[in-house]
């Protein structure tokens, strides 16, 4: 084990490292920080805005299909018309560079699709109606 003194942005800080490759030493007690005092330019932080919270989504029909998440459309697989089986593919949406297909809940035809590609969806908006 070595002890170092590490300065990060005029703070100095006591640390214990121990060298993986080096035969095991006897356990050392824990050292606390050594702190300095911070320079007189420094500003305290600044307040940050509470987040915007959206209004809940209006309660979904028998045959509605309500976004999971919020994000963008990335394609629609189905169209007004059309039979789908439970658990088929209708749309996928994109959110933090990650896709989730959104499939059928029930059996039916394609009532509505209330969305196109590259539409930005809110968590419980309705993107498809089966009837």
């Amino acid at each position: 084990m070595k002890r170092l003194r590490i300065t990060v942005e005029g703070i100095a800080y006591e640390v214990t490292v121990e060298d993986l490759d080096a035969a095991p030493a006897a356990a050392a007690a824990p050292v606390a920080p050594v702190v300095a005092p911070r320079p007189a330019a420094a500003s305290a932080p600044k307040p940050v805005p509470a987040p915007v919270v959206a209004a809940p989504a209006a309660p979904a029909g028998a045959g509605s299909v309500p976004s999971p998440l919020a994000g963008t459309v990335v394609s629609v697989a189905v169209s007004v018309g059309q039979t789908v089986a439970a658990g088929e593919l209708l749309l996928v949406l994109e959110a933090m560079k990650m896709n989730t297909n959104i499939g059928a809940p029930q059996a039916g035809t394609v009532s509505a699709v209330n969305v196109a590609p590259g539409a930005t969806v809110t968590e419980g908006q309705i993107l498809v109606t089966l009837a």
